[in-house]
């Protein structure tokens, strides 16, 4: 038995009226070590309890059922899952396999949490406005150069009628240009991807990449309004204390969840 009951913090985003959007911290959960202290990923090998119960407060939290908790099992792709309300009718084994190899979700059923999970990589939010759909994306360096942002954004069109236009963005915590050291063959894949390496790249003693730059830019570029994409500026390696770093934890350590649910 649990000695406490503990209640999430989250880092919530004003986008509009009629959703809730958010990231998690490390605190109010009861995972352990680098996993604490709130963790609700499958995968990274934290303790199936200890995710259950943080899922468990979550979901109270947000105040919704637990089933209406949706996270994908992430590969660094470009795959996007539809979840509408036969979703919903699956067994919890056809779900899992609808969600495998996914890297992002998009939905315009309410009272659902779509949610990807990070430990440096760029979470993004999208949210349109006139169709109340959303749709979350997980940008690590490898889904930033095969453009997932702007793959995103296209499905939302297709699926929802979405106008690039009037779509609201959010670029969330994730790695900054000055932490995230790479070799020259990943600036080698951005600059042969055709990116402005003047923009989104910076030379200390090794190349160093502004992922936050190239979502922004790759929104910009389906079409969306600067003023409607916000960059929070949160950087999970230098604020690891509050947010899952893999490059300063290790791979062995918690994720943070960002998510939208439509209301």
């Amino acid at each position: 038995m649990r000695k406490k009951t503990l209640k999430p913090q989250l880092t919530y985003y004003d986008i509009a009226e009629g959703v809730t959007a958010f990231s998690s911290t490390r605190h109010g959960g009861y995972s352990q070590g680098n996993y604490g202290e709130f963790n609700v990923n499958l995968y990274c090998g934290d303790e199936p309890d200890d995710i259950a119960d943080n899922r468990k407060a979550l979901c109270q939290l947000l105040r919704i059922d637990k089933d209406r908790l949706v996270m994908p099992h992430q590969v660094h792709g470009t795959g996007i899952a539809q979840i509408g309300k036969t979703f919903f009718r699956l067994s919890e084994e056809v779900r899992t396999q609808v969600l495998e190899g996914i890297d992002a979700l998009m939905t315009n059923e309410k009272g659902v949490c779509i949610g990807v999970s990070t430990a440096d990589c760029i979470p993004i939010i999208i949210y349109d406005p006139e169709h109340h759909a959303a749709c979350v994306v997980h940008s690590g360096w490898r889904g930033t150069v095969a453009n997932i942002a702007g793959v995103a954004v296209t499905s939302m069109q297709m699926a929802y009628h979405s106008r690039p236009e009037m779509l609201r963005a959010v670029i969330g915590p994730g790695i900054s240009l000055e932490n995230f050291e790479v070799g020259d063959e990943v600036y080698d894949q951005f600059a042969a991807a055709g990116y402005p390496m003047e923009q989104i790249a910076r030379k200390y003693e090794k190349w160093h990449i502004d992922l936050w730059q190239c979502c922004r830019l790759q929104l910009a570029d389906v079409g969306l309004q600067e003023a409607y994409i916000q960059a929070v500026g949160i950087c999970t390696f230098d604020q690891c204390h509050d947010y899952f770093s893999a490059r300063r934890l290790g791979v062995n350590s918690g994720r943070v969840l960002t998510g939208i649910i439509l209301r």
